[in-house]
């Protein structure tokens, strides 16, 4: 049981580490495709009434879309990791009612 709340600890900082490191790396190679797509900086403050609205509506959904799905992947990656370790998904991803024989009848 120890031993499973101490291999739990290590995927928590695992993961943790990988996605932050994800959301950086992400961040600077959409900093930099925006650069060469639009030849501008990245708004700064999206909020800033000097900013174009297109500009502001596409970095955000840019940026929120590209750094979430960077933070998911590294996520994923390092569940994969875990589960190949240890021969079981990580503690907090067990019973997350993914399985559809599992979660019951659908209900509307």
């Amino acid at each position: 049981m120890a031993k499973d709340k101490d291999s739990s600890k290590i995927y928590s900082a695992f993961a943790l580490a990988s996605a932050l490191s994800a959301a950086v790396v992400a961040k600077k190679v959409l900093e930099t495709s925006w650069r060469t797509a639009t030849g501008k900086n990245p708004p700064a403050n999206p909020a800033d009434p000097d900013v174009e609205l297109w500009e502001a509506v596409a970095w955000a959904a840019a940026s929120g879309t590209f750094v979430q799905i960077a933070r998911m992947l590294a996520a994923r990656k390092a569940a994969g990791y875990y589960t190949k370790s240890t021969g079981k998904l990580p503690p907090e991803l067990r019973g997350d009612a993914q399985d559809a024989a599992k979660a019951g009848p659908a209900t509307t």
